[in-house]
């Protein structure tokens, strides 16, 4: 009788750490879909330093703690594949670096490594806001969906030479 109790413990035991580490590795799959989605809304700020673009990226995250992150992300992906419009303090609208619209999926992966977590994209930018987030810029959009505004700098000049280097995109000195 102990010993088929022991094995009911046992097997109870196993079953329960098994679902400790699924739901641990679920909810690292739920942060990196969150993160991965390319719904952004770019911003330019101002000038920064030569070769660096400021700009706001507006993200949309079901949790505001993903929100710096995710604008980084967002914002190098800007970058590359959107450009952005005109917009305060003198700010010019910037053409992506990419010409060819169809790039990121011709090159699904490069920029699949480029973009993971804690990928190449991270050389090129940082908060300038140390993290911080203004209560003018965490809007709540739905019952379960934030907009989260973050200024972010993008070193665009070292970001083109690095996809000049890896063959993604022609250097500005090649022929058309």
């Amino acid at each position: 009788m102990k010993k088929h109790i022991k094995s009911i413990v046992i097997v109870l035991i196993a079953v329960f750490a098994f679902s400790l580490n699924s739901n641990a590795q679920r909810r690292k799959n739920k942060k990196t879909k969150d993160t991965h989605e390319w719904r952004y809304e770019l911003d330019c700020m101002s000038t920064g330093k030569q070769g660096t673009y400021l700009v706001k990226v507006w993200s949309y995250s079901k949790k505001p703690r993903f929100a710096i992150e995710k604008a980084k992300r967002n914002a190098v992906h800007g970058v590359i594949f959107k450009g952005f419009a005109a917009g305060k303090q003198g700010c010019k609208s910037q053409k992506p670096l990419a010409r060819n619209s169809n790039l990121e999926s011709e090159k699904e992966d490069f920029f699949t490594d480029f973009f993971k977590e804690g990928g190449k994209y991270m050389k090129f930018v940082t908060a300038s806001n140390d993290g911080a987030i203004a209560a003018g810029d965490r809007l709540k959009v739905s019952k379960r969906l934030y907009k989260i505004g973050v200024v972010i700098a993008v070193n665009k000049d070292e970001l083109r030479k690095e996809l000049e280097n890896a063959g993604i995109i022609k250097g500005l000195d090649a022929g058309f």
